[in-house]
This record gives structure tokens, sequence and C-alpha cells, in this order.
């Protein structure tokens, strides 16, 4: 079966199937640890000067539908400029939202403090993901598992940090490219 061609004529952004589920995965625990989080991607798309790409909601779902394991998936790849716009605006939320993602990889916070932070991340991210992605999909399937899923929001988290700060796209961008991730 041949892949649909793109979205944009431009150049396809290199980044694997893997790396679309990531990105998309880490936008939606944005939203887990930001109950605006929607409407501030949103605003923060217009302070980064990518209204061209993202001017509504509809917009900005119809780049992110290109994860496979969303109930409603694109066939075809993302431009470049798309995939790079998205990584920014995933960045530029990390930074925004760093204090609450180091709250939650502290070890020096008490363990129960922490707990209650991680089960609160928890309980929003499994409904968004119930929401919004394809149940049957094993990779969803991993991520609502009690024993197989805290592994996976943890490494989430730690790809928003790693997201966060001077230099935050590159190791970013190169993270979701690395298909061995």
């Amino acid at each position: 079966m041949a892949d649909a061609p793109l979205t944009n004529p431009e150049r396809a952004s290199g980044i694997s199937r893997r790396g679309l589920e990531r990105l998309d995965l880490m936008l939606l625990s944005v939203e887990a640890l930001d109950l605006n989080g929607g409407e501030a991607m949103l605003w923060m798309a217009g302070q980064l000067g990518f209204t061209d790409l993202f001017p509504n909601r509809v917009e900005l779902w119809k780049r992110r539908c290109f994860n496979p394991l969303r109930l409603a998936c694109r066939r075809g790849q993302l431009s470049e400029p798309e995939t790079d716009a998205l990584i920014n605006l995933l960045c530029a939320l990390a930074d925004r939202l760093y204090p609450m993602l180091r709250q939650l990889l502290s070890s020096a916070e008490p363990a129960a403090v922490t707990a209650e932070r991680w089960g609160l991340f928890q309980k929003r991210l499994e409904e968004l993901v119930r929401e919004r992605l394809n149940p049957r999909r094993g990779g969803v399937q991993k991520l609502l598992d009690p024993t197989a899923g805290p592994p996976l929001r943890l490494q989430l988290i730690q790809g928003l940090a790693f997201g966060a700060g001077t230099g935050g796209f590159d190791r970013l961008k190169a993270s979701l490219m690395d298909a061995t991730a």
C-alpha cells in the first residue's frame, strides 16, 4: 500500500511513525498537566508566530492526527515546517510547565506528595487517552496498563523536561528522529 502524499508540498520531516506517536503523546501530557492545555497551545502558537500553520484548534488537531494511535488517524507525513512548529510549540510549553515537571521528577519531595502528583497526572492522562486514542492499539493498551503504563508515563514527562530550556528543540527533535527510542 503506497503512502499518501505529504500534506504540504515541502519535504518530509524525517520523523518516524514512532516519533510522531511520542510527539503527540507529549502534547497530550501537556494537556494532562495543564487543564487549559488546548487553549495554551493555541495561545503559544500565536506567540511563536505559527498562526499560519495553527490558526485554530481544528488545524492543530489535524496536524496531531498523524499519530497512528489516534481514533481518527491521517495517512501521510507532516512536512518539516509543520513538525518543527509542533516541536517548537512543545518545547515552549515544556518551558512554561518546567516547575511542575521538576516537581514530578524530583526525588527531594516527600514520597506521599510525589505519589499524589503522579496520581493526578495519571488520572487526567488516562481520561485523555481513553477519549482520544484507539483502545485496540497495542501502544494505547500498554500506556493504560497498570504495570507497563507508569514507566511510559515517566518517559513522557522526562521527554518534556528534556525539551525545556536552551537547546531543547535540538535535543527533542534528535530524540524524535531516533528510530530506536
